[in-house]
């Protein structure tokens, strides 16, 4: 009987997961269509082509690199009680190991690596929104490796994974990625906004900036919505579907077999659906008041208010949801407009905003609202407080986003490799990376002059 019921549980986890990350994939489609729908038309080409070669990108070196990291340096290294990195934890998660390939007594690994990289795909997708009209495909690309690969992974193993040296020693608690996903992105993309410098045209004389609208508002529209539809999925990922107490030392209450979070402490599908849906209402009403019904921003506010809430979203009541989602909605549009004018930042989506302000402000609110709750079913571990979540939050945000997105950007921009030239942005970023589409502009000019000479 046991045998059969463990046989079950691991065919049900691994139908579970694979359903995840076929959901997950609409967060993609969503972004490609809401970058389409927010850039120029002369810009749609390169908008959809950057944002679809990180697929393969980010995929390939998370495989080969990215997955390894997460098992190996949830010590920091070094940072909890001088312990370094765990050898043998990432040894199967190696790309030679036989559990990272075809064999058929590792039902889990895949799936559970697949459900990891499509977090991979969203961060750098997050990246790719703020930077559009602009920046070099082969530099954004190197970014949403880094990103995609290295810097979200390592504050995965930090303040995500079970032995997580964030969750030990500071409280972080993190359940649905405020930060290990959304803060580290917008920190990422300010990072490289700051070097890429605005959109021309975006600011006038005078520094006061210029509303460039988005080129198709039903495109907008529906790719925030399937953002919305994907995010689902999302928030089904960072769960673990069953588990015997057992399984994890019998250190949690009870002995029915439960799903829990991504730290192993018992939660339901029920508990995130009432909150994600209280926490995405949240959002969009705010957004809605206090953007004056400005379409854009109201869509926005209703994703800004799911991320604001996604921290604590496993252990909040509804109306707290809601009121923390409607928080984060008003924060990302306030310090949205705030940026842009003080600093002349041209973030093209508000990526920054909806997730980097947004998810830095729902990891401090957490410390709050959560104070005193544990961070983890294990004895031990720090508990929630303002402290330890303000100083992940800064982490998250600036440590692991901005920092590293400064500097990567920095360096590209030394070597002449992160903006296209003036003459390009102006003409458009089409018409240099489609050479065919070039060469019939071209023939039907030399056709239009000759008709011009008979």
């Amino acid at each position: 009987m046991g045998n059969n019921l463990d046989a079950l549980t691991t065919i049900f986890t691994e139908f579970y997961y694979w359903v995840t990350v076929v959901i997950m994939f609409l967060i993609h489609v969503g972004f490609c269509v809401y970058e389409v729908g927010s850039s120029r038309r002369r810009n749609h080409l390169h908008t959809l082509m950057k944002n679809t070669m990180l697929i393969p990108l980010v995929t390939v070196t998370f495989f080969f690199f990215g997955w390894w990291i997460y098992w190996a340096f949830p010590n920091g290294p070094f940072i909890y009680r001088g312990e370094g990195i765990l050898w043998d934890a990432a040894a199967p998660n190696a790309p030679w190991s036989e559990t990272m390939g075809t064999n058929i007594g590792d039902r889990i690994t895949g799936v559970f690596w697949a459900a990891f990289l499509l977090f991979s795909w969203t961060a750098a997708s997050i990246v790719s929104g703020s930077v559009i009209e602009r920046i070099q495909s082969g530099a954004f690309w190197i970014i949403a490796v880094m990103i995609g690969s290295v810097t979200w992974i390592i504050d995965a193993a930090w303040g995500w994974h079970p032995e997580g040296w964030m969750v030990k020693l500071l409280g972080y608690h993190d359940a649905y990625a405020s930060g290990v996903i959304h803060a580290i992105a917008g920190g990422t993309a300010l990072g490289v906004l700051i070097v890429l410098g605005p959109r021309l045209g975006k600011f006038r004389t005078d520094g006061s900036p210029r509303d460039i609208p988005p080129h198709n508002p039903w495109l907008v529209t529906v790719g925030l919505f399937l953002i919305y539809t994907g995010f689902w999925g999302f928030y089904a990922a960072c769960n673990v579907p069953i588990i015997s107490p057992e399984t994890i030392g019998g250190q949690i209450t009870g002995a029915t077999w439960t799903a829990t979070n991504i730290y192993l402490a018992p939660t339901t599908l029920s508990a995130i659906t009432f909150n994600f849906l209280m926490s995405l209402s949240g959002g969009l009403m705010a957004a809605y008041v206090i953007s004056r019904g400005d379409a854009f921003w109201t869509y926005s506010g209703g994703l800004a208010g799911i991320i604001a809430a996604s921290a604590g979203n496993d252990l909040y009541h509804p109306i707290q949801s809601m009121l923390i989602g409607a928080l984060g909605a008003i924060i990302a549009y306030k310090m949205h407009i705030w940026v842009e004018r003080r600093f002349q930042i041209d973030d093209a989506v508000g990526a920054v905003a909806v997730h980097g302000y947004a998810g830095f402000a729902g990891l401090v609110i957490a410390g709050f609202v959560l104070w005193g709750q544990p961070a983890s079913p294990f004895e031990g571990y720090a508990i929630i407080n303002p402290l330890g979540m303000f100083v992940g939050a800064l982490i998250m945000f600036g440590v692991l986003g901005f920092l590293p997105g400064f500097a990567m950007a920095a360096v590209l921009n030394s070597f002449g490799l992160l903006r296209v030239s003036r003459k390009v942005e102006l003409e458009g970023l089409d018409f240099a990376s489609d050479e065919g589409y070039r060469a019939a502009l071209d023939d039907i000019r030399s056709a239009e002059q000759a008709m011009l000479k008979t």
